[in-house]
């Protein structure tokens, strides 16, 4: 008897044939929607990552592009990318046609006092202001021995140079400094002072100095002004002059 109800208790209450068969078969549909959900989010990945594939892709080709863009065909010469072989040109030269060409980046010039210590005595740039708490002291004693003052050495190490009578004078006496200022001076200014400006109306009229040269006892003679050539009557052999004739 015990185990004939057993079996009918545990049929009808906790291994129910019928319950069961329903759980199993909203399981397998369950089963079924997460599968079909699961497909679809694969499959929209799946084309979202070629979608950013092919982005960059004309991306990397349109930069690719500008930067061969030197390549484009002209009036006068065809590019590699457009052969007269070819019915119609490539796609490379129609992006090419459509794309500009890439500009040279500027180089930024980088400050020299970006890695630069602040400098205290020559002062290249003002010191930055900083807002944190500064660290407490070190609670430590001054070396025995006879060491100065941090500050007086700092003091002396970055006084200002006072050089003695010696090292500020000029090695050269006043004399020799004024013959070479005199000596600089000649060889600076010109002989006179008189400008010739021929084509100026001021000095139209005025008279031409002529040079040392030129206007000497023992000169040039005027070649081409007043004769063409020397003329010495005196070693004549006849009173006229002769003629070439053709």
């Amino acid at each position: 008897i015990q185990k004939r109800w057993r079996g009918y208790y545990v049929r009808k209450y906790i291994h129910n044939y019928y319950a069961l068969k329903k759980y199993l078969e909203a399981i397998s549909v369950n089963n079924e929607i997460v599968r079909n959900e699961l497909q679809e989010y694969t499959e929209m990945k799946e084309n979202e990552e070629k979608r950013k594939d092919l982005e960059k892709r004309e991306k990397e080709k349109k930069y690719q592009a500008r930067k061969m863009h030197y390549l484009l065909s002209t009036e006068q010469i065809a590019g590699i990318y457009n052969s007269p072989f070819r019915k119609s040109p490539d796609p490379m030269e129609l992006l090419l046609r459509n794309s500009k060409p890439l500009s040279h980046r500027r180089k930024q010039i980088k400050s020299p006092f970006t890695s630069e210590l602040y400098d205290w005595p020559t002062c290249t740039r003002p010191p930055i202001l900083s807002t944190e708490q500064p660290l407490p002291p070190i609670g430590r004693q001054k070396p025995q021995g006879p060491f100065r003052d941090t500050a007086e050495v700092l003091r002396q190490r970055y006084k200002p140079l006072e050089p003695t009578l010696r090292v500020a004078a000029s090695i050269n006496s006043p004399l020799e400094k004024a013959r070479e200022e005199m000596k600089k001076e000649e060889w600076r200014n010109r002989i006179h002072d008189n400008e010739f400006l021929p084509f100026s109306s001021y000095h139209k009229n005025e008279k031409y100095d002529q040079s040392i040269h030129r206007s000497g006892k023992y000169g040039q003679e005027t070649y081409g002004t007043k004769h063409f050539r020397e003329v010495q009557p005196e070693k004549w052999v006849a009173d006229k002059v002769s003629h070439c004739i053709f």
